[in-house]
């Protein structure tokens, strides 16, 4: 082979390295275009993703906050009213105090007047003690009645007082705190 020849072959293996490092640039920048887009892609899905969580943990947030408000409430509601139970045992008792306190007929110097004034000072203790809770009486004879506080049981006519008043109280009513726990058992006038 001669010189020509030879300078001609090498040009064309040259050119042949040429394109092939062309073409392998090429694919090898397809390549990284691929995978540029498929991590542009991956990206996108990721911060949707991450936003998406974001919001799912706000609301779960609020939910529990929320709850915990709820929570509170009952309890507080619970706490205020615990007492409610043991009070409405307690009130039987202090109706029949009152009956026996009823019956004194001032003649002190008999055995009974003796035990009904010890009556007097274990009802006006437990009285007492009801008001430290916050239990006290409906106030009802005399006044309008309300269906609130007052449980009509009979109606009398009294033309001395005006309609809708009530005539007799039958059995005391009581509040505790805010909550009526025994509406007043009355006599109403028609």
């Amino acid at each position: 082979m001669n010189n020509k020849e030879e300078k001609k072959i090498s040009e064309e293996t040259q050119s042949d390295v040429k394109n092939e490092k062309t073409t392998k640039e090429k694919n090898k920048d397809k390549k990284n275009k691929n995978i540029f887009n498929k991590n542009n892609k991956e990206i996108e899905d990721l911060k949707n993703k991450v936003s998406s969580l974001q919001e799912s943990l706000l609301r779960n947030q609020a939910e529990l906050q929320n709850y915990k408000k709820r929570k509170d409430e009952e309890t507080d509601k619970i706490m205020k009213y615990k007492d409610e139970e043991l009070i409405k045992e307690l009130l039987p008792i202090i109706d029949n105090f009152e009956r026996a306190i009823k019956m004194d007929d001032n003649d002190l110097s008999d055995e009974v007047s003796k035990f009904l004034e010890g009556f007097k000072i274990i009802y006006t203790n437990t009285i007492n003690i009801l008001e430290k809770f916050q239990v006290k009486a409906i106030e009802a004879d005399g006044v309008e009645f309300d269906p609130t506080y007052h449980h009509a049981v009979l109606t009398d006519h009294d033309e001395s007082k005006p309609e809708g008043v009530v005539l007799e109280v039958l059995q005391k009513g009581y509040m505790y705190k805010d909550r009526v726990i025994r509406p007043a058992m009355v006599k109403v006038n028609e």
